[in-house]
């Protein structure tokens, strides 16, 4: 709401409904960017804080606290652990971790800010957070094999003309069968025999 309330009140021309490129003579705000490359220090950011995140999540006590919290809040309390604390402590780190990705968006590649700038990037993290087990490392793989995902489908489109949300549909049917195959690889189904009573 905050995002689309700016929109109305920066938009150029008013009534646009747009914002347009910020700054596009000044680039005042704009990431440098490395020779040719668009997206290059995007990628070397990202994959700093990939490594800063992944020794904070698995060799920090601060993130043991997190896997601790997460798994049961009652044996966190148990061994002392102050589960408002690292609520509100991961809730922050999480809001900065978004709104530094938005900085990348807007000020590394995008240079623009739109209602649909978001465009469904927090569903499609927690899905690639599940799918890595929450492990920053896998992410990187688990966010490429999306990505690559996503692509090919839309390719398929256009190739035979389909509509456009068929890309959507047979991305979300692929990671629906993924996901599926978590319960089979994490449980063990047993059918019991039931035996006839003697009469």
């Amino acid at each position: 709401q905050l995002v689309a309330y700016f929109v109305i009140v920066w938009e150029v021309p008013k009534g646009a409904g747009k914002i347009g490129i910020i700054n596009q003579n000044t680039q005042a705000g704009w990431l440098p960017q490395i020779g040719s490359y668009k997206y290059l220090l995007n990628i070397i950011i990202v994959a700093l804080l990939t490594f800063v995140m992944y020794f904070y999540l698995k060799r920090s006590k601060q993130g043991y606290e997190i896997a601790v919290v997460g798994e049961s809040e009652r044996t966190a309390r148990y061994v002392g652990i102050n589960v408002g604390k690292v609520i509100v402590r991961t809730m922050m780190i999480s809001g900065g971790l978004c709104g530094f990705a938005g900085l990348l968006l807007v000020g590394g590649t995008d240079h623009t800010i739109t209602t649909t700038i978001a465009g469904g990037r927090g569903f499609t993290a927690v899905m690639v957070a599940w799918l890595a087990k929450f492990n920053p490392l896998v992410m990187v793989l688990t966010s490429l094999l999306l990505v690559f995902l996503s692509r090919g489908a839309s390719e398929i489109t256009t190739i035979y003309g389909l509509n456009h949300s068929f890309g959507d549909i047979l991305t979300g049917i692929i990671l629906f069968f993924i996901i599926g195959s978590e319960f089979f690889i994490s449980y063990r189904l047993s059918f019991l025999k039931q035996t006839k009573k003697e009469g």
